[in-house]
């Protein structure tokens, strides 16, 4: 049975739903792309090993971020898996954090560390992301690749 909704396909071929796969087709349609593969390679791929890895559980401020990632080129999700903070970013928002815990951080500190924040848990949100759908596409990412 073949139910197809709002781009999403589920391939049920096995009774009672046991055997049942979500194939995301928009989805399917930028990684084909991205990687310049038929489509009919990549729904294969996903059908053979699962679903592409999704983003639509993390906030709703990031998942804009998150699914431009799938219109990439391996080689660009690369450098992003890679990428890092400079230890001049590292070091001030270590210092701003340690003010904040102390109870010594400013108004403007503590805007600063509310921003820094934020670009931190995307930048993350990125390179994970980036390494999962690597990942997914077959190639080997260590962990320590990724971490910061």
């Amino acid at each position: 049975m073949i139910i197809c909704r709002n781009g999403i396909i589920l391939l049920n071929h096995r009774p009672h739903n046991s055997g049942a796969y979500l194939i995301h087709i928009p989805y399917m349609v930028n990684t084909a792309h991205a990687q310049r593969r038929p489509i009919e390679e990549v729904i294969i791929h996903a059908l053979q090993v699962g679903s592409p890895p999704e983003w639509d559980d993390v906030p709703e401020e990031f998942q804009a971020d998150l699914a431009a990632l799938d219109k990439l080129d391996d080689n660009s999700l690369w450098q992003i898996v890679r990428s890092r903070k400079t230890a001049e970013q590292m070091e001030r928002y270590n210092f701003l954090l340690e003010r904040n815990s102390s109870g010594n951080i400013t108004d403007a500190e503590q805007l600063e560390l509310i921003k820094l924040r934020h670009e931190a848990d995307r930048f993350m949100l990125c390179i994970a992301q980036a390494a999962v759908l690597l990942r997914w596409r077959g190639h080997h990412v260590p962990t320590q690749c990724w971490s910061l």
